[in-house]
């Protein structure tokens, strides 16, 4: 049976390229509009965030967070980011590319998450904390960790949209949070992401900053605190750069797919979460993986199911099986970051060996965990993982 990890590009495939294909003929304006501005206003609603902002990337999402920190005086260059050490490239691209040092932080073997414990271990000035694949380990109490030591605290929650712990919702614990839309997540508007944040001060740089720093598009009163702040009249507004910036405009088009797709949200959520709970129930019967802690999480929505076996002969065996059924695997995330070639060009080696995530990196691999799975197909993944 052929399962691929990305089954189409959106939930309810037909009917929503049927819906778009009508949206692009009738629209009159395809740059970014009243479409992305619904969907930032829905998404705002759905994760209980005061603003959201939508950008063209879960990647550009990250960049335009550290930049706005930056440009607003809450991290400074040569400060030391706390980074999962299982996580995604442009979460620690950034970091360097802006001048910051990422310190690893190792994650459980269990959680494949970050531990309050694992950051006591580290010296950092903030933390920009991986909620991997739909679970978390003690966020709650990293967050009450993170304010005692006056440790700024930001989220990616690209893998994990819609999970709750203890019934708050994963990106609402830190500063601000990133999400990624790409295809196969939880959402899709082919490409997009998404900031949230309760800080208006945050939230009005950001919107400065994903159009070139100009600031026509902030409210008017902030608008003409800067012009007269810096004798700016009407005309050169316009055209006038407030701060460092990029242009991360995602189109009406991807607004339209994320107000398209946002219709089912929950229905996706209970989807992966009907998934996950009959893959992890499988996991538990087999001792040849080690079980999955999914502790105080009270809803997990992941976009993909890891696997973490207890040894390399296990792992090869299992990663066989899977690859010659024809069920997509893949590395989990991006493994064990140290043993990337641009970590170890351009960070330190000397921060201390990540040993769980290089445990994990070894031996384990995630199949996708999509909504529109079938009874049959998922029961042939729990035969797959069987002993």
């Amino acid at each position: 049976m052929k399962i691929k990890l990305m089954k189409s590009s959106f939930y309810k495939e037909e009917e929503t390229k049927k819906d778009l294909c009508e949206f692009i003929k009738n629209a009159k304006i395809l740059s970014m509009n009243e479409e992305c501005e619904k969907f930032e206003k829905s998404f705002s609603q759905f994760q209980g965030r005061k603003y959201s902002l939508f950008v063209t990337s879960g990647s550009s999402a990250n960049l335009l967070l550290i930049q706005s920190l930056l440009n607003l005086g809450k991290l400074e260059k040569g400060s030391r980011i706390g980074v999962s050490s299982l996580t995604w490239s442009t979460n620690i691209m950034p970091l360097i590319q802006l001048g910051l040092e990422p310190v690893l932080i190792d994650c459980e073997i269990d959680t494949v998450n970050v531990s309050l414990d694992k950051i006591k271990e580290r010296e950092i000035d903030a933390l920009f904390l991986t909620n991997a694949l739909g679970f978390c380990s003690d966020i709650d109490k990293i967050k009450n960790y993170c304010e005692e030591k006056s440790i700024l605290f930001i989220e990616d929650t690209c893998e994990s949209m819609g999970t709750e712990y203890n019934g708050t919702k994963l990106g609402n614990f830190g500063l601000a949070s990133t999400f990624s839309f790409f295809v196969g997540h939880h959402l899709s508007t082919i490409e997009g992401g998404m900031i949230c944040t309760d800080n208006k001060e945050l939230y009005e740089n950001l919107l400065m900053i994903r159009i070139h720093g100009w600031g026509r598009n902030l409210p008017k009163e902030s608008q003409d605190s800067l012009k007269e702040k810096y004798g700016i009249d009407d005309f050169y507004n316009r055209y006038t750069f407030y701060d460092l910036a990029y242009n991360a405009r995602p189109s009406e088009i991807n607004g339209f797919l994320g107000n398209a797709q946002l219709k089912y949200v929950e229905e996706v959520i209970n989807c992966r979460e009907r998934n996950f709970k009959k893959i992890h129930a499988a996991i538990e019967k087999n001792e040849d993986i080690i079980n999955l802690n999914v502790g105080s999480i009270t809803k997990i929505s992941n976009f993909g199911i890891p696997f973490i076996f207890r040894n390399k002969g296990l792992f090869e065996r299992y990663q066989e099986k899977f690859e010659n059924s024809g069920v997509e695997i893949r590395p989990i995330i991006s493994g064990n970051m140290e043993n990337q070639p641009f970590f170890k060009k351009y960070c330190s080696a000397e921060q201390g060996k990540c040993e769980n995530a290089e445990f994990i990196h070894g031996n384990g691999f995630y199949c996708g965990n999509n909504p529109e799975l079938t009874e049959e197909e998922l029961n042939f993944i729990c035969e797959l993982i069987s002993k």
